[in-house]
């Protein structure tokens, strides 16, 4: 079910839902075989360290698509950096097949947009069913 509720911290009441994807270097199709898995670990635990609200991830061959709501005092920019760098480190460690095939994980570059003027659930049905594209 999704949540249409207003969030707050202590300055402002907010609903900033972003759909943001990004690709590895060269679009190569690197996040498979476990990699995927361990992208949705970190990517999870990052969003619960930021109290930000993962709503929906999908992982492809060659991009990443995340539905997630943050403070918009946070910024989506610093939650985007944050995954992108941490995750790069650690699947660059635990994965060699991958620290050989890029000289970093991620491009520089992410698509990001704010959802309101489609419904979240269309939003939602679209990355559910990213893998039957």
């Amino acid at each position: 079910m999704i949540n249409n509720d207003y969030k707050s911290n202590n300055n402002i009441v907010y609903s900033c839902k972003y759909h943001v994807i990004w690709c590895p270097k060269y679009r190569r199709p690197v996040l498979v075989d476990g990699v995927d898995t361990r992208l949705k670990q970190i990517i999870t635990d990052i969003c619960n360290e930021t109290s930000c609200e993962l709503i929906e991830l999908e992982i492809m061959p060659d991009h990443v698509h995340l539905l997630v709501e943050c403070d918009p005092q946070y910024g989506i920019h610093s939650l985007v950096k944050l995954i992108k760098g941490r995750s790069s480190r650690l699947i660059r460690q635990e994965f060699p097949k991958v620290k050989s095939r890029l000289p970093t994980l991620w491009t520089n570059s992410y698509f990001v947009c704010t959802v309101g003027g489609a419904p979240l659930a269309i939003m939602m049905q679209y990355i559910e069913n990213q893998k039957n594209v």
